[in-house]
């Protein structure tokens, strides 16, 4: 038996264990914030004009492509974000410096194309956000666009050092409003379960469309701009870190990284069940985002309606953010100069604001311009991708956080799916 003694002495290893298990639980909600500032890589007004699009036209067919683009996404977030914590630099700076060495005019090239894949990014951020305050308020488009510009007020009031925490905290919001909102409408929709684990496992590819679209979602997931910023995030919560706390972030970042993005993507699966379940019987050829919500009503009511357009203006504005950081990041880290984050904010909304106001009054439609702007941020993938595999896997730069053979393998099998589904679109283009 034991004596009192030895009970005593378990009880206190006991205690300092739930105790010690505590205090991780607080250091990680406490580092919780870039990976959830990445997500909406997965949830942002691309994801809504190319699952919608595919969901309506092609049923559950495509959304084996959902599951592949999210884990795909997830490896290459969590190398981003690894190099940041590593390093205590971003990815930016470091090919920068790569660059440099070589010739400083390979600089402003690679930062004029990281450039062209920002402006996509938030060009579909903008007409998302666009789309649903003419939607949900009655605005005429004309004057969305012009409200829809004006969120930079906000960001820029709360983008700010000491405020930051704020940022990540209404990420937190903007996750659940989506997440919960669509959690509603599968649950009104009433989704085939069969027709989902099917189409989950077993890969199909009937036509030219579903290769546009294939190309679609992985853009719309696999974001140029994510797999910039992360590492950014990452090096901000690393400054002034000792090598044993870096060990202990890089457990929490691979945490974070695998809980919120399979959230994530279970939200980005779940716009295109909704739309499968929702669209494809009544009207397979949705044309657009505002056709979509009309077809909602008289099937569903006007509450999944509203529902529908909160989640996208929730989706417009925090993606939006996402946009700005990562311009942010790409410019100083590549420029090696601050940039006033005003100045940033208005020559990314003044790109995207003119050409799509024009298109808006030509009577362009808006699902279109999304589905295409997320073919293009596919096309732009290799740009941060492939120098984001290799110097993970440099051992020289990453020490004893560089990959594992296994996952340098892993990674550049994705960066080949990848780069095989950009080529077998541009080859089929007639």
């Amino acid at each position: 038996m034991k004596s009192g003694s030895q009970h005593w002495n378990a009880l206190l290893l006991g205690l300092n264990y739930l105790l010690a298990k505590k205090d991780s639980l607080f250091k990680l909600i406490a580092y919780t914030g870039p990976a959830l500032i990445v997500s909406m890589a997965y949830m942002d007004p691309g994801n809504y004009g190319t699952d919608i699009q595919a969901g309506a036209s092609l049923n559950y067919g495509l959304l084996w492509v959902v599951w592949l683009s999210s884990g795909m996404a997830m490896l290459l977030q969590y190398l981003s974000g690894k190099i940041g914590i590593a390093t205590r630099l971003s990815l930016p700076e470091i090919i920068s410096e790569k660059l440099r060495k070589k010739r400083k005019t390979y600089v402003i090239l690679y930062w004029l194309a990281t450039e062209v894949a920002v402006a996509a990014t938030d060009l579909a951020e903008y007409l998302g956000t666009v789309i649903a305050l003419n939607l949900l308020f009655g605005i005429p488009m004309i004057y969305s666009a012009i409200f829809g510009a004006v969120d930079v007020i906000l960001i820029l009031v709360l983008a700010t050092q000491h405020r930051f925490r704020i940022i990540e905290r209404l990420f937190a919001l903007f996750v659940s409003i989506i997440g919960f909102g669509y959690l509603y409408e599968i649950f009104i929709t009433k989704p085939n379960p069969s027709a989902i684990l099917y189409h989950s496992f077993i890969p199909s590819l009937g036509s030219s469309h579903a290769i546009l679209l294939t190309v679609g979602v992985i853009g719309a997931t696999v974001m140029p701009h994510a797999l910039f910023v992360h590492s950014w995030l990452t090096k901000n919560k690393t400054q002034s870190k000792t090598l044993l706390e870096r060990r202990k972030l890089r457990k929490f970042h691979l945490i974070e990284n695998v809980v919120l993005l399979i959230v994530a993507g279970m939200i980005n699966s779940a716009i295109m069940i909704m739309a499968a379940s929702a669209f494809h019987s009544y009207n397979p050829n949705i044309a657009s985002i505002s056709e979509a919500y009309r077809t909602l009503l008289p099937l569903f009511g006007s509450t999944v309606g509203i529902v529908f357009l909160v989640t996208l203006l929730s989706s417009g504005i925090a993606s939006s953010v996402t946009g700005t950081l990562a311009g942010q990041a790409i410019m100083e880290g590549l420029l090696g100069k601050k940039v006033n984050i005003w100045f940033r904010r208005f020559v990314t909304r003044f790109v995207n604001v003119i050409p799509t106001t024009i298109a808006i009054l030509l009577g362009l439609d808006p699902l279109n311009i999304l589905v295409y702007s997320q073919v293009i941020l596919s096309l732009m993938i290799p740009l941060p991708m492939i120098p984001l595999v290799i110097l993970s896997a440099d051992k020289t730069l990453m020490n004893e956080f560089v990959n594992r053979r296994i996952t340098t393998v892993v990674a550049i099998v994705f960066v080949g799916i990848i780069l095989v589904f950009n080529s077998y679109l541009l080859i089929s283009i007639k």
